[in-house]
């Protein structure tokens, strides 16, 4: 199948994601927090996702000095999260907002890069836990708030490690492709609903991710995170309807 493509010279307009409620997952850093500004530029209520209440503060405060919707902040350890904590997200999507738009699936955590005879079952375990058995849990229970949107966009943060089955990089490269796996079986499931979904391959940016991969690295010489907003932008906001089973790799 051919990788499908952007399209060209696209430029997100200022209303892109006006009056859209946006869960981003892995919010604080990276990619994550990358995403929650520019989607709160561009007019989304974004819903703050992350473990560290403190780094969620710090970018609430920054999306609230730009004059952008006021976003939520939610605290969740996706790692030791229990199903219960699932339904009462989604709970309280539903009672503060009555939809979800838009869903971001971001965290990641890498683990260790090691040969698989000598991985840790308790890192492979929290790895998959983070990569791949939150996702699961996150599309499960939020199916209900996100087929009350009329146009819904679920979309997964996925890694050239998925594809080319990285040696050394065990759980992480697993989980990925499991998510890619996830991405296409629901795609198809839903194709009858309101909601599309999707992965996009960011490629290399500088992340804390990236650098524990390649810890010697100068990450200075390496793109922001910021410059793939757009591609995000398009594949969360209307402009990609009906868009549905793709994976995106970033290009130039």
């Amino acid at each position: 199948m051919p990788t499908p493509e952007f399209p060209a010279n696209y430029q997100p307009p200022a209303n892109l994601l006006k009056e859209r409620v946006i869960l981003i997952t892995g919010a604080t850093d990276g990619l994550g927090k990358a995403a929650a500004l520019a989607c709160a530029q561009h007019q989304a209520t974004v819903i703050l996702l992350g473990k560290t209440v403190r780094k969620l503060e710090q970018v609430y405060d920054e999306i609230v000095a730009t004059g952008s919707p006021q976003p939520a902040i939610y605290p969740l350890n996706l790692e030791t999260a229990q199903h219960d904590d699932y339904l009462k997200l989604a709970q309280i999507i539903q009672e503060e907002f009555g939809r979800l738009d838009g869903l971001l699936l971001n965290a990641a955590w890498l683990g260790t890069i090691t040969p698989i005879v000598h991985y840790d079952l308790s890192v492979w375990s929290r790895v998959m836990q983070v990569n791949l058995n939150a996702n699961f849990l996150l599309t499960r229970e939020c199916y209900s708030v996100l087929k009350k949107s009329t146009d819904a966009s679920v979309l997964f943060t996925s890694d050239a490690a998925a594809i080319d089955a990285s040696p050394y990089y065990g759980a992480y490269a697993i989980s990925k492709a499991g998510g890619d796996t996830l991405m296409r079986l629901l795609a198809q499931e839903w194709e009858n609903t309101p909601i599309r979904v999707n992965s996009i391959d960011p490629g290399i940016v500088q992340s804390n991710l990236r650098r524990q991969a390649f810890p010697g690295e100068d990450a200075r010489q390496l793109p922001l995170p910021q410059s793939r907003m757009d591609k995000y932008l398009y594949l969360l906001g209307p402009q990609s309807h009906g868009i549905s089973g793709q994976r995106f790799i970033w290009q130039t």
